[in-house]
């Protein structure tokens, strides 16, 4: 069965904050109200390409082209109606490095392997990755390893590994089971199973107890996740500024109660010997006995949460999706599952499950639960030829370059076996499969998400069956990346033994 991509159909969501209420709204609305007083401006400033910069008179390098959009707007309303089309529609126009405005400024996106590769790389060290995420996440997720750069994320990272090792992993899996169990055992499954919000309670509630751990009561619990959902909402106001009890304020009065509670435990931390990621943090030290400071824990406590839960959010419903499309691969995974032997997987168990990892991989591809990362010129350069001046932000796009027909046939199709020994499609470029990003600052929590989405589905695949309606039409919006904007809701039901 030929899947379309999964796109913005119809009117994709966005969310939207009014006096102090929350409304859904589509993006269709919102340019309705942008138009009736810029309509005129739109066409007084028809998008005419032209170059960002002009190269230094007597180099070889070429100028980015692009168009700035709308006086002060620019070309946001499109990025955010649609940001993959956007960014296809650009590469289709411009080619791999192009630019474009976006409120009050110039941003350069990069698609394909070979651009992304040298933003990733940073040979030049041209690129800051902590200037180029402040304007995004800065005031919700600062201080986190992704907002560090050059020697000192090095020196943050050789510390944080510790809590990544594989004797690790072993412990955060084995906090994880039981939970994952429970919660599978109490799931209300049926009709229209709203699969995108049970998989964001689950990974919350693992993040909460893998990361902070189990002697949470539940208030303090329901508490910390509340403030870690502000937090993250934060990111994705529209209206970024501290007022009222909007998504913007409400990020920020979330980070605050982050970091109280976090400071407020340390000292008891350090002085015991948890296995979750919090004490291991109080504790970590690199191969020169480096450790981190309290501050560095709240910090890295604070980003590794969000990215450790959003993303296996996204992979683990998306794999699910996927999965009650193509039922064929559905069967082909529960048959690995359960030739296992074992409801329940040990980390030396993950490699063990071939199909799995393809499928995994594919849904990865084909909806990369992180679309677009950031970075920030810090010094004139260039990108494959193309000057690129200090102070430019760049928007690298992961997700548009690994759904290009340049890079893998039929791209928009979920093809698990691209993946198997004998094809093998991600091979034609190092970054041409790249969800977990590239170079120094590469997810240094990959292993961990993987581990959590496959020990969740070798349980799904043994406890249930699902489907999905012929007639669904998935709906994405955006946040951290590509997200069912309507819970996903699939028909699910419990397997009977055979």
């Amino acid at each position: 069965m030929q899947e379309s991509v999964p796109r913005v159909h119809g009117q994709p969501i966005v969310r939207v904050d009014v006096d102090q209420t929350r409304e859904w709204t589509s993006v269709q609305s919102v340019k309705k109200r942008f138009q009736a007083g810029l309509g005129t401006l739109s066409k007084a400033y028809p998008s005419t390409p032209r170059a960002l910069a002009e190269p230094p008179a007597g180099s070889d390098l070429k100028p980015v082209m692009g168009d700035a959009g709308m006086p002060f707007l620019g070309n946001t309303l499109e990025a955010l109606a649609d940001p993959l089309g956007s960014a296809m529609a650009r590469y289709d126009r411009f080619g791999p490095v192009s630019w474009s405005g976006s409120l009050n400024m110039n941003i350069v996106t990069l698609v394909g392997p070979e651009a992304i590769e040298c933003a990733w790389m940073n040979r030049q060290k041209a690129f800051s990755s902590e200037d180029g995420w402040e304007p995004m996440i800065g005031p919700f997720f600062r201080r986190g390893i992704m907002l560090m750069d050059f020697d000192e994320h090095m020196h943050h990272r050789r510390i944080l590994q510790q809590a990544f090792t594989r004797p690790r992993l072993n412990g955060y899996l084995d906090i994880m089971t039981p939970h994952i169990e429970k919660t599978l055992s109490n799931w209300q499954v049926g009709t229209a199973f709203p699969m995108y919000s049970r998989t964001k309670d689950l990974t919350l509630s693992l993040a909460t107890e893998v990361f902070v751990g189990a002697s949470l009561t539940e208030v303090e619990a329901h508490r910390l996740e509340s403030a870690f959902e502000a937090a993250v909402r934060g990111g994705q106001a529209l209206v970024r500024a501290d007022v009222r009890d909007w998504t913007w304020a409400r990020g920020l009065r979330g980070r605050e109660d982050l970091q109280h509670y976090f400071r407020s435990e340390i000292a008891a931390r350090r002085a015991g010997d948890g296995d979750d990621l919090f004490s291991v943090l109080c504790h970590s030290e690199d191969e020169d006995g480096n450790t981190f400071s309290d501050e560095d824990v709240v910090n890295h406590m604070i980003f590794v949460m969000m990215a450790a839960h959003d993303t296996s959010t996204i992979a683990l419903s998306m794999l699910t999706y996927f999965l009650g499309r193509y039922p064929q691969w559905q069967d082909r995974l529960r048959e690995e599952s359960l030739a296992l032997g074992k409801s329940t997987l040990d980390y030396d168990d993950i490699d063990s499950l071939p199909s799995l990892d393809l499928a995994f991989k594919e849904t990865l591809r084909i909806n990369a639960p992180v679309g677009m990362l950031f970075r920030k010129t810090i010094a004139d350069t260039d990108i494959l030829g193309h000057y690129v001046p200090k102070d430019t932000l760049v928007a690298i796009h992961p997700w548009a370059s690994m759904l290009r027909e340049e890079w893998w046939p039929n791209p928009t199709h979920w093809d698990p076996d691209r993946f198997a020994p004998d094809r093998r499609e991600d091979k034609v470029h190092r970054f041409a499969w790249a969800p977990f990003g590239g170079g120094a600052h590469k997810c240094i929590g990959l292993y961990f998400g993987g581990m959590e989405v496959k020990s969740i589905m070798h349980q799904m695949l043994q406890r249930f069956e699902w489907s999905v309606p012929a007639d669904y039409r998935l709906d994405l919006t955006y946040g951290t990346g590509p997200t069912p904007a309507d819970g996903l809701p699939i028909d699910m039901r419990r397997r009977v033994s055979r």
